[in-house]
């Protein structure tokens, strides 16, 4: 534990920290293989934070901004829920503490939407809004591929799969557009006819890429499945 004095110093560091990094980039940490619940702690971001913050004002853990971004206010409401609910008291969220609060489907499912999105605007941006559905549209098909991972953030963080994760583009603030785009995937939409693979004739360097079938193309993009 801290000291009370070495307690208020890192207040104020991590408060102003948080301030100024949300200014940049919301974080997300990845899923680890097989991992079905997103994991949320100081310094994550986005509208599934929000879910968090909302419950733990509603049940009088947290009594500062639901702004969406996890700074030491909702780390010390997290650790006071924890301690209270017979949870280890470590300010991170993950299935256990999610499932506590009443919120573990609609926090996944907004994390799902919120890396979904993210992946379109990082990989899509500037395509046809229906060559952005599409891209929406592999990442689900690969989750329900065997040959890929089962989840979306999965999918998205594997190793090599996508160069908007490599490049760090995938950090980037998605439009509504994105948003959009990810719902209509989410909700069926699949312009590709099943595609587990796209990428851009004009730039492709693999030569393995060439020999997937081609199933359709839109904008700057070729999808296709083998």
């Amino acid at each position: 534990m801290f000291k009370c004095l070495n307690k208020v110093k890192m207040y104020i560091v991590l408060s102003a920290a948080a301030v100024i990094f949300s200014s940049l980039v919301f974080i997300f940490t990845p899923y680890e293989k097989s991992q079905m619940t997103a994991i949320f702690q100081y310094g994550s971001g986005g509208d599934a934070v929000k879910i968090i913050q909302q419950r733990l004002q509603d049940l009088g853990y947290y009594s500062g901004n639901v702004d969406g971004i996890y700074g030491y206010g909702t780390y010390e409401g997290v650790r006071l829920f924890q301690q209270n609910n017979g949870l280890t008291p470590d300010g991170i969220v993950g299935e256990s503490t999610l499932t506590a609060l009443g919120i573990l489907d609609e926090v996944n499912a907004q994390y799902d939407l919120e890396v979904l999105s993210r992946a379109i605007y990082a990989e899509g941006r500037g395509e046809p809004y229906e060559g952005q559905v599409a891209i929406g549209a592999v990442i689900l098909n690969r989750v329900e591929s065997p040959n890929f991972p089962n989840t979306i953030p999965d999918v998205v963080y594997q190793t090599g799969a996508f160069d908007a994760v490599r490049d760090g583009q995938i950090n980037l603030t998605p439009n509504e557009t994105a948003y959009s785009a990810a719902r209509d995937a989410l909700n069926g939409w699949d312009p590709t006819g099943g595609a587990l693979y796209y990428w851009n004739p004009a730039t492709a360097t693999s030569r393995w890429i060439w020999s997937v079938p081609i199933t359709y193309s839109i904008g700057n993009h070729v999808f296709g499945k083998k």
